[in-house]
């Protein structure tokens, strides 16, 4: 065999192989995301605010829930790129009822005005998503004092469903959906130093405020039991979206390998938003309450999760840290 030969058949070989690899990948992404909620019911004239929908999970939901013929108010921080995606989902799902409302969850100021700009608009709420997050941070604090994980992805969101809860309770049946994860299962609620104010490990943080998701979930879903809203927290899993941009495999020099390595593990945004949307739309959960779905199947929480004194206690703490009661007056 001649050397053109020879550099043919390797060039064959390579380009076999790649092709192959590319195939396998691909194949192996396919079937890392999760089950899909095919269910085609409509959600004509509700109202839905979604926090956190100017990118992954967020936006995916309320773009299929805009497609879905809902009226969807998207709950954002950053303004100019909330019009932005807005006029793309609206382009998508040919639906005008796309709203952009500011609000910025580590503020307890502005969740108070978009409350109130929210009532000024419409007098009923069907479904509430929280679903912005941060996660793995470094240590910083909110507007009002709270450690920004805990902050951001709890306290944030007490307050906004507390302060939306009269327009719930008036739209039943009407559901709540909190986004937590799975890290969950690795959370413990630090009573003696729940603002991390002695001790700081951003993965500690994180895990604690995705606990506190579920023991809110239970504890409000006691608190409504009788009143037509149920309330249910999701995992949406393993998802490539901006909340791993503090991770520092990432944001290194060896996210450049690492990501790449990791992507046929990772759900895509729309896969993600699979469970969150069952949990949304389907008939059933009028009456399903307190409970935690993963992949579009009931999940186990963690023992921690199930603790009601702790839960309670939270309760308590996020009312007084939030100044709940003086915000309802």
């Amino acid at each position: 065999m001649g050397l053109f030969d020879s550099l043919k058949s390797k060039g064959m070989i390579f380009t076999s192989a790649f092709c192959t690899a590319g195939f396998l990948t691909g194949f192996l992404k396919d079937q890392m995301q999760g089950a899909k909620f095919k269910n085609e019911i409509k959600a004509t004239d509700k109202r839905v605010i979604i926090t956190g929908t100017t990118s992954g999970i967020g936006l995916e939901t309320a773009r299929e829930l805009a497609k879905r013929e809902a009226h969807v108010y998207m709950a954002c921080r950053d303004m100019k790129t909330c019009e932005t995606v807005r006029d793309d989902i609206i382009l998508d799902a040919k639906n005008r009822n796309v709203h952009c409302l500011e609000c910025d969850l580590s503020s307890m100021e502005s969740i108070r005005n978009f409350v109130k700009k929210y009532k000024e608009k419409e007098n009923r709420l069907d479904i509430l998503i929280n679903n912005a997050g941060v996660m793995r941070c470094p240590h910083s604090l909110t507007k009002d004092g709270f450690e920004m994980q805990l902050g951001v992805n709890h306290m944030g969101h007490f307050l906004l469903t507390n302060l939306l809860l009269d327009l719930i309770k008036k739209s039943s049946p009407s559901r709540i959906i909190n986004v937590s994860s799975s890290a969950h299962l690795k959370g413990e609620i630090k009573t003696s130093d729940l603002n991390s104010e002695k001790s700081y490990d951003a993965g500690d943080a994180y895990n604690q405020s995705k606990l506190a998701n579920i023991l809110f979930t239970r504890e409000l879903a006691r608190k409504l039991s009788g009143t037509g809203v149920t309330v249910n927290a999701v995992n949406p899993g393993l998802v490539d979206t901006k909340i791993t941009r503090h991770m520092g495999v990432f944001k290194s020099f060896s996210g450049v390998i690492f990501k790449p390595l990791t992507w046929p593990f990772l759900k895509t945004s729309r896969s993600g938003a699979q469970t969150t949307l069952m949990v949304a739309l389907d008939p059933k959960f009028d009456s399903i309450s307190g409970l935690y779905y993963s992949n579009c199947e009931k999940a186990q929480v963690s023992e921690a999760a199930k603790n009601k004194t702790v839960g309670e206690w939270l309760w308590k703490v996020s009312e007084k840290w939030t100044n709940l009661d003086e915000n309802k007056k």
